[in-house]
């Protein structure tokens, strides 16, 4: 068994990706993030697969976003 738990806690998770705790919030009521809530008090936990995932759909997604630039894009931001 590995020394990382299969869950983190929202603020570990915004840790994580050096984003703010309302910006991690934001992923997940978006659904961006998969996330549950678990015990009585409804702590949200994202499995570490689903972070992961995530990640790499954002990089795709930025692959796919770069593609699209043309040269004139750049020479209009110079």
């Amino acid at each position: 068994m590995t020394d990382q738990s299969r869950f983190m806690t929202l603020p570990d998770v915004a840790a994580e990706l050096a984003v703010s705790q309302s910006q991690m919030y934001a992923l997940v009521k978006s659904g961006d993030l998969p996330a549950i809530q678990v015990g009585g008090r409804g702590q949200w936990r994202v499995e570490r697969v689903k972070l992961e995932e995530y990640i790499a759909r954002m990089y795709e997604q930025a692959a796919s976003a770069r593609a699209k630039i043309t040269p004139e894009d750049v020479e209009a931001k110079d």
